[in-house]
C-alpha cells in the first residue's frame, strides 16, 4: 500500500511515526492531513533514507534546491559538491534537472549520496535520449515516457516533476492570449513542441493513467508541473496560467482516487499583490493540495540577484499558504550556477521558509527566533552563531571585526544599546 493508502485505512507507518517526531505533529491530525491530500511524504519505497521530508498543511516550510549538469557543464563530482552544499545549509529536497552527458550516472550518483528526498524532471532524460538516438529530441512516444518513468522509480526516484497540463486545449488558450514570454518551463516548451509538431495530445496527459501506475507502484509523489507559468511579471495570473492549474486540479483528483500522492507546481514571476490571490486559486483549484512554488520571484529585472527577489517572493507565498519552495540562486536566468550560487539559494530560501513559519505560527520557528533573540540580549556571540541560518559566515563576520571589548561588536562598541540598557534596567 502507498502512505495515501494506509491514511485512508486509518494505518499509521513507521514512515509517518518519524515525521510525526520531526515536525512535532499528533499521529491524528498527520493521517487526517494525508488522507485529505494536504500532507505528501516524499519517500520512494525503495529508496533508503536518512532524512525523509513531508510537505504540506501544518508542517514546516519545506526548501528544495536544483542540481544537475547542463549541455555546457556535465561534471558529476560538480554536482555531487553542490549536493553536499545543498545538504549542509539545510535544503529539504533536492532534484536532478541534468541534461548533459551521463544522466543515469550522475542520478544513481545523487541518489547514492543523498540523505534527503531526490526528484526529477522524467521529460528531461526522454528528450536527451530522444537526441541521442534519433538526433531529435522531439522523437519520443508513450512508450519511451513510461520507460523512462518505470526506470527512474526503479532507481529509487522520491518525486517526478509530470508536466501533464500542458495539453492541446491549453495551447489554444495560449495562443488566443499572447503573452510577453510565451512558456519558459524548459519541460512545457518540449511538451508544447510536440505537440505542435505531431498534432497529438500531450502523452503525459492522454497516458495520465499508466504514469499513476507507476507512481502506486513505488509510492512516487507526483509533482504536477507547472509548464505553462508565466516567465514574466506582465503575463502573470493569466488565463493561460489558470486553465493549466485547472486542468492540474482534475488530474489531482484522479492521482487521489488512485492512492497516488500528488502535489501542485506554481508560478513562476508574480508581482507581490498577486501572490495572495495565486496561493488562494491554487487551494481551491486542486483541492488543497501541497503547493510547490518556485519563488515567485517578483521583479524581473534583479539579474545575479534573483536569489533576493524569490526569497521575498516565497515569504509571502509561505506566508499566504505555499507549502514547498523551490529555491532560485543568482545565477538565475543567465548561466548553470556554481557551488556558491546554490548555497547563496540555499540560505535565502530557507531564510524565506523560516520567516513564513513564523507567520504560520509554527512553535519550534517562534521558539528559534526567540533562543537567538536572547543570546543577544545576553551578548552570548557563540550562541549566536550556532543558532544563525548560516553560522559559519555568521563566525567569519564575528572573528574578522576584532573587537577592542569581545563583549560587544564594533558596530557599536561602547555605545552597545544592548548593554547600555543593562546598565539602566540595573539602576
Amino acid at each position: 500500500m502507498t502512505q495515501l493508502e494506509c491514511a485512508k485505512n486509518n494505518k499509521l507507518t513507521s514512515l509517518m511515526r518519524k515525521i510525526c517526531r520531526q515536525e512535532g505533529v499528533s499521529a491524528q491530525n498527520l493521517l487526517r492531513y494525508i488522507k485529505e491530500g494536504k500532507v505528501v511524504l516524499l519517500k520512494n519505497r525503495s529508496h533508503n533514507l536518512a532524512k525523509p521530508c513531508a510537505v504540506g498543511f501544518s508542517l514546516r516550510t519545506k526548501v528544495n534546491s536544483n542540481l544537475g549538469t547542463s549541455t555546457d557543464k556535465s561534471r558529476i563530482k560538480e554536482e555531487l559538491k553542490k549536493l553536499a552544499v545543498s545538504i549542509k545549509y539545510g535544503a529539504d529536497t533536492v532534484m536532478d534537472l541534468s541534461v548533459g552527458g551521463n544522466l543515469r550516472l550522475v542520478r544513481s550518483q545523487i541518489l547514492k549520496f543523498s540523505t534527503i528526498p531526490v526528484g526529477t524532471v522524467p521529460v528531461y532524460e526522454i528528450a536527451v535520449n530522444a537526441q541521442d538516438k534519433k538526433k531529435d529530441f522531439l522523437s519520443f512516444g508513450p512508450d519511451d515516457i513510461l520507460n523512462v518513468l518505470e526506470a527512474q522509480a526503479e532507481e529509487g526516484v522520491d518525486f517526478f516533476t509530470i508536466h501533464s497540463g500542458v495539453t492541446r486545449d491549453n495551447l489554444r488558450v495560449l495562443k488566443k492570449n499572447r503573452r510577453v514570454l510565451g512558456i519558459v518551463s524548459r519541460g512545457g516548451a518540449i511538451i508544447a513542441n510536440w505537440i505542435s509538431r505531431y498534432g497529438k495530445e500531450n502523452p503525459f496527459y492522454e497516458y495520465f493513467d499508466e504514469i499513476l501506475d507507476i507512481a502506486y507502484k513505488y509510492d512516487v509523489v507526483l509533482s504536477l508541473g507547472d509548464g505553462m507559468r508565466p516567465g514574466s511579471i506582465a503575463d502573470a495570473t493569466d488565463k493561460t496560467q489558470l486553465a493549466e492549474l485547472k486542468t492540474l486540479g482534475e488530474l489531482a483528483k484522479r492521482a487521489k482516487r488512485r492512492n497516488v500522492q500528488v502535489m501542485i507546481e506554481g508560478p513562476g514571476h508574480v508581482p507581490l499583490n498577486q501572490i495572495e490571490k495565486n496561493i488562494i486559486l491554487e487551494k481551491k483549484l486542486c483541492h488543497q493540495a501541497p503547493f510547490y512554488v518556485l519563488g515567485p520571484i517578483v521583479t524581473d529585472v534583479a539579474s545575479g540577484y534573483d536569489h533576493i527577489t524569490a526569497a521575498i517572493g516565497g515569504a509571502v507565498a509561505a506566508g499566504f499558504g505555499a507549502d514547498f519552495l523551490c529555491y532560485v540562486t543568482p545565477a538565475e536566468h543567465l548561466k548553470h550556477p556554481s557551488i556558491d550560487d546554490v548555497k547563496d539559494g540555499v540560505v535565502a530560501s530557507r531564510i524565506a521558509a523560516h520567516a513564513a513559519d513564523i507567520v504560520k505560527n509554527n512553535r519550534s520557528a517562534i521558539k528559534w527566533d526567540r533562543e537567538m533573540s536572547l543570546a543577544r540580549k545576553k551578548r552570548n556571540w557563540q550562541k549566536q552563531i550556532k543558532l544563525s541560518i548560516d553560522p559559519q559566515k555568521a563566525g567569519e563576520y564575528r572573528k574578522s571585526s576584532q573587537p577592542k571589548n569581545n563583549d560587544v561588536c564594533t558596530m557599536c562598541g561602547r555605545y552597545c544599546s544592548i548593554k547600555l540598557m543593562d546598565k539602566c534596567m540595573r539602576a
